[in-house]
This record gives C-alpha cells, sequence and structure tokens, in this order.
C-alpha cells in the first residue's frame, strides 16, 4: 500500500514566505483593530515583517511541507 503526502497546512503556507536563504518570513500580529491606544511608533513597526525564530522555522517547515 502506498503512503500518502503529507498535505500542507494551507493556513501557514499563505501567510509565511520562503527567504533565499531558506528562513521563513511573516508578517507582525496585533494590527487590526484597537488601533488607537497603540502610538505610531508601534503601529509603524507593527508594519515591517519579521523571521521567525529557528525552533518555530523548523516546525512550520514540516507542517507547510517545503
Amino acid at each position: 500500500m502506498a503512503k500518502n503526502k503529507m498535505k500542507s497546512h494551507r493556513g501557514a503556507s499563505k501567510r509565511m514566505k520562503l527567504t533565499g536563504s531558506g528562513k521563513l518570513k511573516r508578517n507582525k500580529a496585533y494590527k487590526s483593530h484597537i488601533l488607537t491606544k497603540k502610538t505610531a511608533k508601534r503601529k509603524r513597526g507593527l508594519r515591517k515583517s519579521t523571521v521567525l525564530t529557528g525552533a518555530d522555522t523548523k516546525r512550520m517547515l514540516r507542517s507547510m511541507a517545503k
């Protein structure tokens, strides 16, 4: 009997991109609502994307099947 392929987690795949060096790039959270109490500096920082930490990268690559 043939082994089934592992399905990639579509939600994770749509939210992250693989960089050239093999790291995962993601957007920051907490930028969708309740923005009035957040400072302009904080909101500006949330616009930028960031790289996933090493431990999370390994786990996410496995679930994304890349």
